[in-house]
């Protein structure tokens, strides 16, 4: 692997070939002012969470729509290789912040063609069991996290809502449900297995069943302050938690290491790792008393690298977690794949190229880098995950 930079730029690569014969890939990274330095204009604190670049119309809800993208090309760089020295690193094994462990290297130099960038104003990659994080850019830059917000969600709340209890639906459970909201098609009157609204809320990010769910978990300001809560516990310091669904709100941010470390965490629990790797379900458009299905209808995730829809393809081994959109923090996913005995986790927020379907590419293009890579690149440092 080698790290080019050169002085003055605005942006360095890291590109690797595994073998001969193999593609290579070029992963668009920060400048020689450190690997995780935020570029200018980012968000620095609570008072905004908007981040720099072209957006496109503003909408009025959180759908998990295709977004449309049209941003300028990141510019490369060549030079010299360089380990970055003095960044404000990863968080470190024990849990504060500080430089980084090491930098990418342990491949001869050499310079390479590259078929692919990596656009997103942040992104992660990190191994699941060990924490080990292995690339990143702007980890900690605070963004909008759109329905990747939900999966903060499911841990905080999944363990005190579990899938076998019963709710009869109530309008003033879903009240407040934002204008242009994705939603489930969940009904007042009815009666809902919980498991069925988990199901509403990993596979169509339906803003309806989370608010059904948050008022089964204490009620939504409760729930919002319980995220907090557990944001703060899991090390995800970077994190502010506005509304329940991910949801637009003034201030309310996380970063690609905070929703990393969320997904790292939600795996290790077996009810979220089941809804998380969910492809298809059926979802009740009626219902007996007890919460079985007198009809249904399908649903499928939206997470295009789990079910391959609209001509991305299935990522082999894909077990979740969460994708989201909204105008404001366009597409944002955090995706997990197993291969043999390891698993990683890559966070993606926003790319500025491309369409819709850029957060895909860009993901799959990290997880296959990944996979390549270990132990072929030294760790920056680690998923801080206190025990719970």
């Amino acid at each position: 692997m080698t790290v080019t930079s050169a002085s003055g730029s605005s942006s360095c690569r890291v590109v690797t070939t595994a073998t001969a014969t193999t593609v290579a890939l070029l992963l668009v990274l920060p400048a020689s002012a450190g690997l995780l330095a935020a570029p200018a204009g980012a968000v620095s604190g609570p008072a905004s969470a908007a981040a720099p670049g072209p957006r496109t119309p503003a909408l009025t809800g959180a759908r998990e729509a295709q977004g449309a993208r049209g941003a300028q090309a990141v510019p490369e760089a060549q030079g010299a290789v360089q380990e970055p020295q003095g960044a404000q690193g990863v968080q470190g094994a024990q849990g504060a912040p500080g430089a980084l462990a090491g930098a990418p290297g342990g491949l001869p130099a050499s310079t390479v063609s590259a078929n692919r960038t990596v656009s997103a104003l942040g992104w992660i990659v990190a191994d699941a069991r060990t924490g080990d994080v292995i690339a990143a850019h702007h980890p900690h830059l605070r963004l909008p996290p759109a329905s990747t917000l939900k999966a903060l969600f499911a841990v905080t709340a999944l363990p005190r809502v579990p899938g076998g209890t019963l709710r009869k639906v109530s309008k003033a459970d879903l009240a407040g449900v934002g204008e242009g909201s994705s939603v489930v098609g969940v009904k007042a009157g009815r009666v809902y297995r919980t498991a069925d609204l988990w199901r509403g809320t990993f596979l169509r990010s339906g803003n309806d069943a989370v608010h059904v769910l948050a008022a089964m978990n204490g009620g939504w300001k409760s729930t919002v302050s319980q995220m907090q809560a557990k944001a703060r516990a899991l090390g995800a310091r970077n994190t502010r938690v506005v509304t329940a669904d991910g949801y637009d709100a003034k201030g309310q941010y996380s970063t690609a290491y905070d929703l990393a470390l969320i997904g790292r965490a939600g795996l290790k629990d077996g009810q979220f790792a089941k809804f998380a790797a969910t492809a298809h379900a059926r979802f009740p458009s009626s219902t007996r008393a007890n919460g079985s299905h007198l009809a249904s209808y399908p649903i499928q995730n939206t997470n295009r690298l789990l079910t391959g829809a609209n001509g991305v393809g299935r990522y082999p081994g894909l077990i979740g977690i969460k994708n989201g959109y909204t105008s404001k923090a366009g597409n944002t996913l955090i995706a997990a794949a197993k291969r043999g005995n390891r698993t990683l986790i890559v966070t993606v927020l926003n790319p500025q190229r491309g369409n819709g379907l850029a957060v895909y590419r860009e993901a799959r293009a990290l997880l296959d880098w990944g996979f390549r890579s270990v132990g072929h690149v030294r760790v920056l440092g680690t998923l801080n995950q206190p025990n719970r």
